[in-house]
């Protein structure tokens, strides 16, 4: 429902929480400064809070299938929104990048091989996109590390990028975490066997995770 509950020194700039909304909210991103966030709905609607500006939505034209994620850019001047089919949708200062991301957004494998997140390298001239078979997909200036296929029917859920861009961490709705390129591996709740599947992973240092 886009309730926001905070920890630590995050400040509570709003929420959706009390608001009807005409899709549940899937994502979130926080500004550079941690002084506000945007919030995405399935159907690509977009809520800003505190200093995030609005640069655009999908809401009103419906995408084909529904906004599992999304990602600012550092200065946060733009975002990018993905859907489920791998389709991408870039809003201000937010560019595609080759080779098949387009603005119209390129489709993925569907089924199993669907997206699931993206993120950003740290000039924002490209990104990678993760799929939930493990896939991970570089564009533009984005360098690939590797991927964590085979993971079987623990589907990968998220993905976030080391502040220098020389690694990133996947995630599996089981709790595994994997890592790449330079990205450290701290650990992960596999052995918890968490009540709920996992859904978001953030990295430290790292204004846009």
């Amino acid at each position: 429902d886009g309730g926001i509950f905070t920890f630590g020194d995050a400040g509570f700039h709003g929420s959706t929480g009390s608001l009807r909304l005409n899709a549940p909210v899937v994502a979130m991103a926080p500004t550079a400064d941690g002084r506000g966030y945007w919030l995405v709905a399935s159907d690509g609607g977009i809520f800003t809070f505190g200093d995030a500006g609005f640069h655009g939505s999908t809401g009103g034209s419906r995408p084909v299938a529904p906004v599992v994620g999304m990602a600012a850019t550092h200065d946060g001047g733009g975002y990018w929104l993905i859907a489920g089919d791998g389709s991408l949708y870039p809003f201000g200062d937010a560019h595609a990048y080759p080779p098949t991301a387009t603005s119209g957004g390129a489709p993925a494998s569907p089924g199993p091989a669907s997206a699931s997140a993206l993120a950003p390298t740290a000039d924002d001239g490209g990104y990678w996109l993760l799929r939930r078979d493990g896939t991970v997909t570089a564009f533009g200036d984005a360098p690939a590390f590797g991927s964590a296929t085979g993971i079987g029917s623990d589907p990968a859920v998220a993905l976030a990028a080391t502040p220098d861009g020389g690694g990133y961490l996947v995630v599996t709705a089981s709790g595994n975490v994997y890592s790449f390129g330079d990205a450290p591996n701290f650990g992960s709740v596999r052995d918890q066997v968490p009540r709920y599947p996992g859904r978001a992973l953030a990295v430290t240092g790292h204004p846009a995770s």
